[in-house]
């Protein structure tokens, strides 16, 4: 059976009105339930996003435009602040190629890159407009083998533009709609081995894939609550195993998927118990496979062991 599968039937008195479905021989359970609602060191206030390091170093950025770090575990060890954010707060993380974290600082126009130590080591764009170079409000970002840096916005533009490793403006592609290569909230990109770039095309409630010069490869995904449909899908994470994992801000779930779009899994339901959700915002995949859940109404993170 498969491992959300399984994890779906250990939380089965908790989340029964949720389908789940799919084969494989993989096992599965809720491991563990971490933070709280608060300000202080450990606590969360409606958290926005997550990331891994390679050491298995949980980042986690929330309303308070901190971005605290854990252990696997949820063991607080260290924290930071962006340099402002009276204006808003970021809403996405990711690790490049060199280890460094890439901060989507949404709501000043730009993506900040640090150390793991939250060192500033630079910054591209920082101005708002729809000329190359400048942004609407940033999403996310990922890096490609060669270096380059793949950037995500929504507003009035909803795209993706392509700098060089230093920050040169390469190209750009997509524009605000519903018609394929079109977006509505970009909310969250990964690359795979081949370079496509894959994106969470939130609000038109879908995936789509390109490569790496902006060509749509395929697009898959409908709106709806039945498995194998998608409700605001915020965050996305390829495990470089044939599978995709989808976190849903609308549905309160995650689902698994194969790469063309088949639906394999889901797991959770609208609640405050542990092994529900309440509009997750983000997911990230450690080196053992597990995956870690932004679960953002409830001021706390859950951990599937798959």
């Amino acid at each position: 059976m498969n491992g959300l599968a399984r994890l779906c039937l250990f939380v089965a008195p908790l989340i029964a009105a949720t389908g789940c479905i799919g084969e494989s021989s993989s096992s599965g359970e809720l491991e563990k339930v971490w933070g709280r609602s608060g300000i202080s060191e450990g606590r969360f206030r409606k958290p926005r996003a997550i990331a891994v390091d390679s050491s298995d170093r949980l980042y986690v950025v929330d309303m308070t435009a901190r971005i605290q770090v854990f252990d696997a575990d949820g063991n607080y060890l260290h924290e930071w602040e962006t340099p402002a954010h009276d204006n808003g707060r970021p809403t996405g993380l990711n690790f490049d190629r060199d280890g460094n974290l890439l901060v989507a600082d949404t709501h000043y126009f730009q993506l900040l890159i640090y150390s793991p130590e939250g060192k500033l080591l630079r910054k591209i764009g920082g101005t708002s407009g729809h000329e190359p170079g400048q942004f609407g409000f940033v999403t996310n970002a990922v890096q490609d083998k060669q270096g380059c840096y793949y950037i995500g916005e929504y507003g009035e533009y909803d795209r993706i533009q392509k700098f060089t490793r230093d920050g040169k403006f390469l190209l750009q592609w997509g524009t605000h709609g519903d018609q394929p290569g079109q977006f509505v909230r970009p909310q969250s990109l990964d690359i795979d081995d081949r370079g496509q770039v894959w994106v969470a095309d939130a609000a038109n409630h879908r995936v789509q894939v390109f490569d790496g010069k902006g060509n749509l490869k395929f697009l898959w995904g409908r709106s709806g609550a039945s498995p194998g449909e998608l409700s605001y899908p915020y965050a996305l994470k390829l495990d470089g195993q044939g599978h995709v994992y989808i976190c849903e801000y609308g549905n309160s779930r995650i689902q698994e998927f194969t790469l063309d779009g088949k639906s394999l899994a889901c797991w959770g339901s609208i609640g405050r118990e542990p092994g529900q959700l309440y509009n997750p915002w983000g997911i990230a995949r450690d080196s053992q496979g597990r995956i870690h859940v932004v679960d953002s109404g409830n001021n706390r993170v859950q951990r599937i062991s798959l």
